[in-house]
């Protein structure tokens, strides 16, 4: 038990930080403990309860919102936990506290966020049903590709521009569209009832950065995807 469970924590710090885990792995970690370069163990540090916190408010904005009780309060409690996004990561590096917990918890936010954010404002019918189906199974897709990987190079595909991109146009759309303000008419472009804004139908502004966000999310996933292909034929020709 206990070995698989070692097993799964050097996983997931190979997901978070190859780099890292390697040099901690081999004993040449030089860097002060809590550094970005040589995460420390800690649990209880005030980046990660920043962390929690974001968590508790993304769960709370959930409740609330699916609820129809109180909107406004839970769209603070939403924005508050985006906008805040950048915050753990400054304090964990400003008081040399990065951690390994803070390290895996970053990215998983960041999808927790884009997940309630969608599911709430499907619950609520005003976001069309492929823009989530889309959302999640890209990040099945790529999740489960990063698994397969691990087989192949333990350090996982370096990060695309294109896919911090995506998550920013995402998170901004789906903030507006929680807001629902400002209100466009639609363009006209097209007559298909499951692309509000651009049929004839009027639509929050927040619908064309998901719209964007959706292209740079399917440009990640074949980034990704290519560079992954690179990786296992690289590596099988090598054996």
């Amino acid at each position: 038990m206990s070995e698989r469970v070692d097993r799964t924590k050097d996983l997931l710090k190979n997901i978070a930080d190859a780099d890292a885990a390697e040099r901690q792995a081999n004993g040449r970690a030089d860097a002060l403990v809590g550094t970005s370069d040589n995460p420390s163990t800690q649990v209880f540090t005030v980046a990660n309860v920043i962390t929690f916190c974001r968590l508790g408010l993304t769960i709370a904005f959930l409740l609330l919102f699916a609820a129809g009780h109180e909107r406004t309060i839970a769209l603070v409690c939403y924005v508050v936990a985006a906008t805040t996004d950048f915050l753990d990561g400054q304090v964990a590096r400003r008081t040399q506290t990065v951690s390994w917990l803070g390290k895996i918890m970053d990215p998983i936010m960041d999808r927790i966020l884009l997940f309630t954010g969608v599911l709430g404002l499907l619950i609520v019918g005003e976001l069309p049903l492929w823009v989530p189906v889309f959302v999640i199974g890209r990040d099945v897709y790529l999740a489960v590709g990063s698994l397969v990987l691990q087989h192949y190079r333990r350090r996982p595909v370096d990060v695309a521009y294109v896919g911090k991109a995506a998550t920013a146009l995402l998170m901004f759309g789906f903030c507006d569209l929680l807001l629902g303000l400002p209100v466009v008419e639609g363009l006209g472009l097209v007559d298909v009832a499951w692309l509000p804004g651009l049929n004839d139908l009027s639509a929050a502004v927040g619908i064309f950065f998901v719209y964007a966000g959706v292209i740079c999310s399917f440009v990640t996933a074949i980034v990704y995807t290519v560079e992954g292909v690179r990786i296992v034929r690289g590596t099988r020709a090598q054996r």
